[in-house]
């Protein structure tokens, strides 16, 4: 994950964001639909309190601007967050929509022992297409509000 590296695909996921500071990968692996990364595309820092305040404003708008295309396309029953960086030691965090219907409601996704199965993907791509579209909507109202 280094700083030039601002590809539209990766093995692990295709970009449906790509902000100032922040880029966003809806993952391919099947673990939650519309889970994403949203990967920190400054210099390199692996904990968010290594950034400046304007960073980290800067960082968690588009952030948000990720996780709100994610509940417009999946409406979730909730989105959690997680900054962990114990495998890969640059800022990125893990946004998971959370479902009613999900393997633990009320409690921290179980993580799969193997790698998952692909999305299929027609899935993927109508996911992708569809977040494109509304980040990019997310992305000019925060550039211009009313």
């Amino acid at each position: 994950m280094r700083r030039g590296a601002r590809p539209e695909e990766t093995e692990y996921g295709v970009r449906v964001f790509a902000g100032r500071h922040a880029d966003a990968y809806l993952q391919r692996a099947d673990v939650q639909r519309g889970y994403t990364l949203v990967v920190w595309r400054g210099r390199h820092v692996a904990e968010p309190t290594e950034l400046t305040p304007e960073e980290a404003g800067s960082y968690l708008q588009e952030l948000l601007t990720g996780a709100r295309a994610l509940e417009e396309r999946y409406r979730p029953a909730k989105t959690n967050y997680q900054i962990l960086g114990n495998a890969v030691p640059h800022l990125h965090a893990h946004v998971l929509p959370r479902y009613e219907d999900d393997p633990t409601p009320g409690r921290p996704l179980p993580w799969p022992e193997s790698r998952p199965q692909p999305i299929p993907a027609a899935l993927l791509e109508a996911d992708v297409a569809a977040l494109l579209g509304s980040a990019r909507s997310s992305a000019v109202a925060l550039q211009h509000p009313e």
